[in-house]
């Protein structure tokens, strides 16, 4: 199977391509300054996500991407940055001929009790809200979206360098609402995370939905 990371280089998109080589799959790393060594299983390729066409010429002959682009948090522009890229991404999924694009949002846009989601609510906290806030609208921009087999993934709600478990391989799977352990704590390491997405890859579940995970 061929793969295509996009954010290759990223906390969460270096995660995935250590889990992706790990399954033997072949891997294009897509980032705008690739630092992986290149091996018989992965290629590495620059690409700016809002060059189209140049993005479009990367993915073809791919059978998924996995977009695990970010725009970066302490980008004053994310929202504006995240959704453009974001699309451009679809748009290019779509020239380029490949069917499915499965792609790493935000926990925001999770609901918490009743019909709110959690970056609406008071105690979403202010400094990621504008990039949280762009990854929820981008859920509903790609719930329009009819040619592409395309997966939202929401991580759990602690998902961050400081949750260093590793990797267990163990998650469970919920879709619009956080999966929480018993003490009532929606957790995951990036690690799990890439183990959760790779196996969406290799066993696909979730069609044109937005699904979550966490232990």
């Amino acid at each position: 199977m061929k793969i295509a990371i996009i954010g290759a280089t990223g906390f969460v998109g270096s995660k995935l391509v250590s889990e992706a080589l790990e399954r033997g799959l072949q891997v294009t790393a897509i980032a705008r300054n690739p630092q992986n060594t290149p091996s018989e299983n992965l290629q590495q390729i620059s690409v700016d996500v809002n060059d189209i066409n140049k993005l479009t010429q990367a993915l073809k002959g791919q059978d998924v991407v996995l977009s695990a682009f970010n725009a970066g948090w302490t980008n004053p522009n994310i929202y504006h940055d995240f959704l453009k890229g974001s699309e451009s991404i679809e748009q290019a999924t779509k020239q380029a001929g490949v069917p499915r694009l499965i792609v790493v949002g935000g926990a925001g846009s999770l609901y918490g009790n009743g019909d709110q989601q959690l970056v609406d609510s008071a105690e979403f906290p202010s400094e990621i809200k504008p990039g949280a806030t762009a990854a929820r609208d981008y859920l509903n921009i790609l719930k329009q979206e009819k040619q592409l087999d395309w997966v939202f993934f929401s991580p759990a709600i602690e998902m961050h360098p400081g949750v260093t478990i590793g990797r267990t391989g163990k998650y469970r799977l919920g879709k619009d609402h956080p999966v929480v352990d018993q003490d009532n704590i929606s957790r995951l390491s990036p690690e799990d995370l890439a183990v959760v997405l790779l196996d969406e890859v290799q066993n696909p579940k979730h069609h044109q939905e937005r699904f979550t995970a966490a232990y």
